[in-house]
């Protein structure tokens, strides 16, 4: 067997760095879609989903801490909850453009993880897309502050870690695409969610709330905002994870 194509074989850094750059072959059309259905099962029933849902906790306060950082607020911790909440503190102008931008980040970071994931795969860059989650999730586990969002941080890293370096392409393969599909189907969830809530009064702090008080723009009309996004990312992630 060429050892080039073992999964633990890598003799050097230069091996390393083309084999994360480098393409690999479309799997079957029949994998894709059965990824989607698994990940759809993942975000459908509440069993189900009041676990897996701390993925997309992790991708939605990822995205808060990133665009604070990128608008040059100063980041000071992340929480995860066992709950599935989360929570992003970041210090800077408590009003403005930066702030807005930080705050509109959570809702649609998954979906935009998403669909910049199908990109990569449509590419058939899978392996560049399981090394990129790995350095986010490592950036994102320095700015960790309790002791549950660094164990789920922990989890998640190994298992893309240990995908990427142990597992056939063909496994590699059928994961990446169970976490972009994950990523599409489950921004959208969250975002209904938050409007029931609100419908009930029970989320007065929530994004989009904070965002009407900045910008003087109905809180429902950031929910539209945050819905838009996340459909449009499935349907146009979708679409190329479909036509690859």
């Amino acid at each position: 067997m060429d050892v080039a194509q073992d999964p633990v074989e890598v003799t050097s850094l230069t091996e390393l760095w083309d084999r994360v750059t480098g393409t690999q072959p479309d799997p079957e059309r029949w994998l894709i879609i059965a990824a989607g259905l698994v990940a759809l099962a993942a975000v459908t029933p509440w069993s189900v989903w009041r676990w897996s849902r701390t993925a997309i906790t992790i991708a939605h306060e990822g995205g808060h801490g990133l665009v604070a950082l990128l608008s040059g607020r100063t980041l000071t911790g992340i929480r995860l909850h066992s709950d599935t909440s989360g929570l992003t503190v970041s210090r800077g102008k408590p009003t403005g453009f930066g702030m807005v931008l930080t705050t509109a980040a959570g809702y649609t970071a998954p979906s935009l993880l998403g669909l910049g994931g199908a990109a990569l795969l449509s590419a058939g860059r899978i392996t560049a897309l399981l090394w990129g989650a790995i350095a986010l999730l490592g950036g994102l586990l320095v700015m960790v502050r309790n002791a549950y969002g660094v164990l789920a941080v922990l989890v998640t890293g190994a298992a893309f870690f240990l995908v990427s370096w142990l597992t056939s392409p063909d496994v590699q393969a059928a994961f990446a695409y169970l976490v972009v599909w994950f990523l599409l189907l489950g921004g959208v969830r969250p975002v209904f969610e938050l409007q029931r809530k609100r419908r009930r009064g029970a989320a007065p702090q929530s994004d989009a709330d904070q965002l009407a008080r900045l910008t003087h723009v109905p809180g429902a009309v950031w929910v539209l905002f945050f819905a838009a996004v996340s459909l449009v990312c499935l349907t146009g992630g979708g679409h190329w994870l479909l036509t690859v």
